[in-house]
């Protein structure tokens, strides 16, 4: 059967002028069972749109999996390494997270008690609430009027030891039906947004770099971005603005000598922006909360010097520098106009290129309300491939 791309429907907030690319629809194939000739053009497609919808079809573990490993693969383990969240206690990601058992790279994540599960006899899930997290909170009033939070923008990565995965895969099991819930930003702009209740909200990081105005474009091509050491253990005494995109600066990031063992070799280092595979378009890709240090590199010979930001480079080691600017770069990418909320519905199966987005959980649930979800993303097998020397001198 052929593959049909339609294009995502779009909530009455987004800007359809940035979403002409965004978001397909694919129909007419099992994404279980898909031929080679029919995954080349899923693969090409997922590249090209950055996330793919399958709506209303049965996937298994097994093929999950199968499906995330065939965009890479040499990949093998879970993105954070197979049944090491859980086994760190002090990781914030701890809580949210449960492992399939007889197939290790798949995680059952959610709300509520979810008994008889894929060999699992009982699991407790915790959807990720901002009270646990924010620096700030939504009041139990306001929240009981709907209004909520996102919860942390980022990317899916270990951030540590492993490389960030190619795609995630999520696939909509238990997905409770309630009243939408209003987002508040929190932050002085008086943004707001309706989205379904449980959404996963995704951003654009092509639209991201795109909107950049040329002086912080120059600024993003030039920069590398150094994160801490087991990163998730590192920020959990930390709390996060009421945007959810980075870490309020109160020095309350564990000292780095009393973090688990860690090794220099493994921690990780990547570009700012991240060339495209397949379209060669860079994406803004840094998970704001991890940061530790940016390195910017000097203007390449011949580049203008005026009003140039950081002409002859710099080494940003002081984290409410480094933080201040990562916002200045990524606040705007995150409005209300350009978020995509996806409506989710049972036995939806998404794909998104985890390399050319940002997304977060948003919301709460209510303790009737089950949600489960499987989701699985692998280490990769190589690095993200930063700017050209071309990209570098069409940029700074």
């Amino acid at each position: 059967m052929a593959v049909e791309l339609t294009p995502l429907p779009l909530p009455p907030s987004a800007d359809p002028a940035y979403f002409a690319d965004f978001g397909r629809e694919v129909k007419g194939v099992d994404p279980g069972a898909l031929s080679p000739a029919q995954f080349s053009e899923i693969h090409d497609a997922l590249y090209k749109h950055g996330a793919l919808l399958f709506r209303n079809v049965t996937v298994t573990p097994e093929q999950q999996y199968a499906l995330t490993k065939a965009f890479d693969p040499e990949s093998e383990s879970y993105g954070h390494g197979n049944n090491k969240t859980e086994a760190s206690a002090k990781s914030i990601l701890h809580p949210d997270l449960k492992t399939i058992p007889r197939v290790p790279q798949v995680q059952l994540i959610g709300s509520g008690t979810v008994i008889d599960h894929e060999g699992l006899a009982s699991a407790v899930l915790k959807h990720p609430h901002h009270k646990t997290f924010h620096k700030t909170r939504v009041s139990d009033e306001d929240e009981d009027k709907g209004y909520t939070r996102y919860y942390r923008w980022h990317i899916d990565a270990a951030l540590y030891d492993y490389n960030p995965p190619r795609v995630t895969t999520l696939y909509g099991i238990k997905v409770p039906k309630g009243d939408p819930q209003t987002v508040r930003y929190d932050d002085g702009t008086g943004d707001e947004l309706s989205v379904p209740l449980g959404t996963t909200a995704f951003v654009s990081g092509k639209t991201m770099f795109g909107i950049l105005p040329p002086e912080l474009k120059s600024v993003a091509v030039r920069t590398s971005v150094r994160y801490a050491p087991h990163p998730y253990v590192w920020m959990s005494p930390s709390h996060a603005l009421p945007t959810a995109l980075g870490i309020q600066s109160e020095g309350l990031e564990l000292p780095l000598d009393e973090l688990p063992e860690w090794d220099e070799s493994k921690v990780k280092t990547f570009p700012m922006v991240w060339k495209n595979p397949v379209t060669g378009d860079l994406h803004f890709q840094v998970h704001p909360c991890g940061v530790q240090e940016l390195t910017v590199k000097p203007l390449p010979a011949g580049a203008s010097r005026e009003g140039a930001l950081f002409p002859d480079g710099a080494h940003i080691k002081d984290l409410a520098e480094v933080r201040a600017l990562l916002y200045k770069m990524q606040r705007p990418a995150i409005a209300p106009e350009l978020v995509y909320p996806h409506d989710w519905q049972e036995k939806d199966l998404v794909l998104f290129h985890n390399r050319g987005l940002l997304h977060t959980v948003v919301g709460a649930f209510k303790p009737n309300q089950v949600r489960a979800f499987h989701q699985c993303n692998l280490a990769a097998s190589d690095v993200p491939v930063g700017p050209t020397e071309d990209d570098v001198r069409k940029w700074a």
